[in-house]
């Protein structure tokens, strides 16, 4: 009996996006191919397994945890930069008493770093602004705050703008205080009393919002924040000056550094219930900015489920934000900020993750998901059909494991496929070395240049194609080219299962002893210089 596989590669269907995934749960991040063969890597004196950046010159872009005196889940407090030959070009520690970052960074197109960090406010500061004594201890609150910095030399930093939620608060609790008003009249606004008593600690939860992801688009000039601790996204103006992210006017929007929109739970500003709420604690909040994305311009999430009513289970959402002008978005006086819904989500049964993880959107229609906890990666196309799919062998304390025994301690916060036609992987050696597993199994795993079209496309190269396709009994290739003709065929983990070099004009082969599936056909000449790949279904 051949050994059972537990981690490392299962699939790579040639419906994939082409290209190399970047994830780190240790002081080493991997760039892997979709043959889940090693690239290359980038080792630090530092763990991480918060967000890693690669950039467009092949520069790789890290975040790392140092010590300090925020202890919350996704601590991290150094940025690190490292070139393609992994040599530290520059780093940073984000980190004293005052402030501390976590969980995320978003590199910009200037070549600035947006950091996400707590920042500490004592038990009276947070009265004084409206905060319930009753839900906060001398261990004070931890508000968000979000600061641009530009790199200086090898480790130092300008600070060139600041937002501050600190700076953005609402509370109906004591008319004596600060930021008194009534929360369901100011969305733009953030509860300071909202979930006071979460997270169990004495007085509530000092990282009260606890912001896992921002995202960037440059296109609006605008920052998307994921709250898992609100289960919301929000919306806030990049474009202001920091004086203007202060205060409530200014900026493209007008509306200075107030949320312009947020989504996913609206009774966190009293315009809704349990039944209206559209997220549980969501990760990894980005755009689709790929223009040849049939949802282009629409958010996406990783909805997490802790928590959903039913049952927890993980879903892939994406959804398109009521636009209103070039800047804002609309919302009615008492209404909350739609939609109703998703426009389209993915699950499907044992599909969970408590906490981390994340999902962009690919070229083409693809979603590359990192169920987190398990440490499972995996592609999704918008039908709902997985077309890759990757364990993470890389135990955080020692390394990569045993291929065939149970992988442990491979959670990862975030996994990221960039495709090959990125601009980071230009004049770079990207000859493939083994699989990170140690001792992997036999693979016959192929690299497809790019995605196959869909089984209902007829497909004809020079005079020669599949006659029928489903395929029952008989696989029949039709060569009217006059000469020999190259007939392969894989399934869907890239193995090859026939190959046959033909001069007939009809090439029939038996297959009813074929598992009923796809596969993948390649049709080339005698040379292999031209050729045509399909995939088909046997049933």
């Amino acid at each position: 009996m051949s050994a059972q596989q537990t981690m490392g590669l299962f699939l790579n269907d040639s419906l994939s996006v082409n290209g190399y995934t970047l994830f780190a749960n240790s002081r080493i991040t991997y760039l892997i191919d979709n043959c889940g063969n090693l690239v290359n890597t980038w080792e630090s004196n530092f763990v991480s397994n918060t967000s890693n950046y690669l950039l467009e010159n092949g520069d790789l872009l890290r975040t790392a945890r140092v010590a300090g005196s925020f202890t919350g889940g996704g601590s991290a407090g150094r940025v690190e930069l490292f070139n393609w030959d992994g040599d530290l070009l520059w780093s940073y520690n984000y980190a004293t008493p005052e402030y501390h970052l976590h969980h995320d960074i978003e590199p910009l197109p200037n070549g600035n770093i947006l950091i996400l960090a707590w920042e500490a406010y004592t038990e009276a500061e947070a009265i004084e602004e409206g905060r319930n004594p009753g839900a906060i201890s001398n261990g004070g609150i931890w508000p968000e705050q979000i600061v641009e910095v530009e790199m200086v030399g090898t480790n130092e930093i300008n600070i060139v703008w600041e937002w501050r939620a600190w700076d953005h608060l609402v509370q109906e609790h004591d008319n004596s205080k600060n930021n008194y008003g009534i929360v369901a009249d100011h969305p733009e606004l953030i509860d300071i009393n909202y979930g006071e008593i979460s997270g169990g600690f004495p007085g509530g939860n000092p990282d009260w919002i606890h912001a896992n992801a921002i995202d960037y688009n440059p296109e609006l000039d605008q920052i998307a924040i994921s709250s898992r601790h609100f289960d919301e996204i929000w919306i806030i103006d990049h474009s202001t000056t920091t004086a203007e992210a202060a205060g409530h006017t200014g900026g493209n929007a007008g509306k200075g550094g107030d949320l312009l929109y947020r989504w996913g739970n609206p009774e966190v500003y009293q315009r809704g219930d349990d039944d209206d709420q559209t997220l549980w604690g969501q990760h990894n909040v980005t755009w689709i900015l790929e223009e040849d994305h049939p949802h282009y311009g629409k958010l996406l999430v990783f909805n997490n489920g802790l928590g959903r009513p039913g049952g927890n289970f993980s879903s892939i959402d994406l959804w398109t934000p009521p636009m209103e002008g070039d800047y804002n978005y609309s919302i009615g006086n008492s209404a909350p900020f739609g939609p109703v819904e998703a426009d389209w989500s993915y699950s499907e049964p044992g599909f969970y993750s408590i906490n981390i993880s994340g999902v962009h959107a690919l070229p083409g229609g693809n979603f590359f998901v990192c169920e987190g906890t398990s440490g499972h990666f995996f592609e999704v196309t918008l039908d709902g059909e997985v077309v890759w799919d990757y364990i993470n062998p890389v135990s955080a304390s020692s390394g990569p494991q045993t291929q065939t025994t149970n992988p442990s301690s491979n959670s990862t916060f975030r996994a990221t496929r960039y495709p090959a036609g990125y601009a980071a992987f230009e004049n770079k050696d990207l000859t493939p070395g083994a699989p990170i597993e140690l001792n992997p199994l036999p693979s016959d795993c192929i690299i497809f240049e790019g995605p196959v079209t869909s089984i209902e496309e007829e497909k004809i190269w020079q005079g020669a194609w599949l006659r029928n396709n489903p395929v029952s009994n008989f696989l029949t290739i039709i060569n009217e080219t006059n000469g020999p003709v190259n007939v392969e065929v894989f399934d869907l983990t890239g193995r090859q299962i026939l190959h046959q070099k033909s001069f007939d004009r009809e090439v029939v082969m038996n297959v009813i002893d074929w598992i009923d599936g796809f596969y993948l056909l390649r049709i080339s000449g005698p040379d292999k210089t031209q050729s045509f790949t399909q995939k088909f279904v046997k049933n």
